[in-house]
């Protein structure tokens, strides 16, 4: 699962375009899994990555959606990985861990929240509002200044619109995407009722191992990975030290707990650079080095 010889680093052509990229280009993806209900803002990711004529597939929850890709039930996946206001998706790092799933591509998805409603449901019949529980919080300018909605945490933002059109309820409403209403025939209150505008969220577009990477004509480049290092005084200061000596800029690092070594950490890490350019080679050797455990966990052209 993980690299620990320096020599091999990047040579994985899983992780080297040189060695992947194709004459022509691979066929683009039919099927792509997310977690959620259609209308969900991972189809809004999907469709930012891959446009509208791939077939989603929605699943239950993330590992299902990792676990689809895996078997070869679907042709990628696309995950969401952090949020500009309420952070990382400590279970998604887990699973890129877990999985053999290579990182293709990434896209930032504005989070505009809409209350939606049945046909012929006015604002003032509602007496409850429904969505998942990060929705309803990011909402609560809304709800102050109506307090007379009662919030109802649901499993899903679109499965809300969804349940509210099946049972016809007629003084419910629910927090999703403009796109969920649309998909399930729901009409629209009010828009843009978030607190914070300037709210992200990031995905990650996957693939299965030993698939070329997609050409592309994109100059900036992320690569993400993660390592261990012995908890020793300066460990993580000399691990990213390789990058710093380089000029690599680390885009991110997150760190999470090592199962079965309490108090000891896996660190996921972005720079700014692809896999196979010789300045990131050298970094990730030296890297290895310093490490007792390495994997990249996939090159992608840096999202907007």
């Amino acid at each position: 699962m993980f690299q620990t010889n320096p020599r091999s680093v990047g040579t994985d052509p899983r992780y080297n375009p040189r060695v992947t990229r194709p004459s022509k280009a691979p066929k683009p993806p039919k099927t792509v899994a997310f977690q959620g209900e259609k209308g969900a803002f991972s189809q809004v990711a999907v469709q930012q990555l891959l446009g509208d004529e791939v077939t989603v597939v929605p699943c239950q929850r993330f590992e299902e959606v990792f676990r689809a890709l895996s078997e070869g039930k679907v042709d990628a996946a696309v995950i969401p990985i952090e949020n500009t206001l309420h952070g990382s998706v400590h279970e998604n790092y887990d699973h890129l861990l877990n999985f053999d799933l290579p990182i293709i591509g990434e896209t930032h998805v504005r989070i505009s929240h809409s209350l939606i409603a049945c046909p012929g449901v006015s604002f003032k019949k509602i007496k409850k509002v429904y969505s998942h529980p990060v929705a309803l919080n990011q909402c609560q300018k809304f709800f102050a200044a109506n307090p007379q909605f009662e919030q109802v945490s649901f499993y899903d933002t679109a499965g809300s619109v969804k349940m509210i059109m099946e049972q016809n309820l007629p003084d419910a409403g629910a927090i999703a995407s403009s796109v969920a209403a649309g998909i399930y025939g729901a009409k629209i209150l009010k828009r843009g009722i978030e607190d914070d505008r300037e709210n992200f969220t990031r995905f990650f577009l996957l693939n299965r191992p030993g698939q070329p990477l997609p050409p592309t004509d994109a100059k900036a480049w992320k690569t993400s990975l993660v390592f261990t290092t012995r908890n020793t005084p300066g460990s993580l200061f000399r691990a990213l030290s390789t990058f710093a000596l380089r000029d690599l800029s680390l885009a991110k690092i997150e760190s999470r707990p090592l199962r079965g070594k309490p108090w000891e950490y896996l660190f996921y890490l972005d720079f700014l650079g692809r896999v196979d350019d010789p300045v990131s080679q050298k970094a990730l050797g030296h890297l290895a080095e310093l490490a007792d455990l390495l994997r990249v966990l996939g090159s992608y052209p840096k999202g907007t």
